[in-house]
């Protein structure tokens, strides 16, 4: 992998990923930008103690632009992008309207693709791979940061699930601290190991493989699988069978055979629903261990990936129980899901 680190217009870091160590990015972003203005703040709630992020600047953000603006295309025929090259494999760049910035954290955007039409499930999988391979560069970087407690790479596709920007991205978020769901997870973590002298990451699994009846996927190095508990319709965890607390921890055999094992997930998703059915809606989130935990090699790299459609036409609105008081209910039982997705042909 040839990493290439450049800056745009406004003085916003750009770095491309290519497979070609002779790859050159030496294209200049022409665009008349000013610097960017960020008012990102982080305000807790006195109740609950959940940090919450107040970035009004985010209202002025790019929605939903015709395909000939698209600000993730590559900048050719003089098309104004944030990516000035003419092609690219993948990209990162700061976020023009980041949710955290200005000493509070960092985000970046990750451009999977250069093509507009094409989704990661169409990648191949040494694309895949590169993608793998930026996560992993970038997790190394922003947790060097001072004051980054957390790194969270994730994809939001669908406009169903709020994304601004229909080309193929996801995000990676570097928190000034650790996340409320990893801080529950790091909980029952402790509780665990007190309680039975076992790591919980590992008795799931083990608990998963076992029953057998949630388990969608396995291969040599990873497992995927249905929660007992899944919050969503349809919602899949992948771990590798070697734990480890984050990406940069994944030995090269677990790193290659990602892709393939990722791709056919994402391509069973895309089928769940009829082929008459527009794309499948989806959140792929990996969990890391915080790196300012001095216990976080118990914890367990996974990857969360769900779906907010339960059914044909039909989505998953949060309800009353669940946005007021974080109590989900899930329509559709674990083991059916699981049934269902093995039972999809990816191809």
């Amino acid at each position: 992998m040839k990493k290439t680190v450049t800056t745009l217009a406004d003085g916003r870091e750009l770095i491309y990923y290519d497979s070609r160590d002779d790859a050159v990015r030496d294209a200049v972003d022409p665009r008349p930008l000013t610097p960017v203005v960020s008012r990102s703040e982080i305000r807790y709630d006195e109740l609950t103690g959940d940090p919450v992020a107040v970035a009004s600047h985010r209202q002025a953000r790019t929605y939903q632009p015709p395909a000939d603006a698209c600000p993730l295309c590559p900048g050719r025929d003089g098309h104004e992008s944030e990516i000035p090259a003419a092609d690219y494999e993948v990209v990162v760049f700061e976020n023009r309207f980041p949710s955290l910035s200005g000493g509070v954290g960092r985000c970046e955007v990750v451009c999977f693709t250069d093509d507009h039409t094409a989704s990661f499930a169409d990648l191949t999988e040494e694309q895949a791979r590169l993608v793998l391979d930026a996560w992993t560069d970038r997790t190394a970087e922003l947790s060097a940061l001072p004051g980054v407690e957390q790194v969270y790479c994730f994809e939001n596709r669908g406009q169903e699930i709020g994304v601004t920007l229909p080309h193929s991205h996801g995000q990676i978020y570097a928190f000034p601290y650790v996340t409320p769901r990893t801080a529950r997870m790091r909980h029952r973590l402790d509780e665990h190991r007190a309680a039975t002298g076992r790591n919980l990451f590992d008795d799931v699994v083990a608990r998963e493989l076992a029953d057998g009846e949630r388990i969608v996927l396995e291969t040599e190095h990873w497992i995927a699988f249905v929660p007992y508990a899944a919050h969503w319709p349809y919602e899949i965890h992948l771990h590798p069978r070697r734990r480890v607390p984050d990406l940069l921890a994944l030995d090269e055999a677990a790193r290659t055979e990602f892709a393939q094992v990722y791709l056919e997930l994402l391509r069973r998703f895309d089928r769940l629903f009829g082929p008459d059915e527009p794309p499948t809606p989806y959140i792929a989130a990996w969990h890391q261990a915080p790196f300012t935990d001095a216990r976080r090699e118990d914890f367990g790299l996974h990857l969360e990936l769900f779906t907010v459609r339960r059914a044909s036409g039909k989505l998953k609105f949060l309800a009353g129980t669940e946005s007021g008081m974080g109590a989900f209910m899930n329509d559709v039982r674990p083991e059916d899901a699981a049934r269902r997705i093995r039972e999809v042909a990816s191809k």
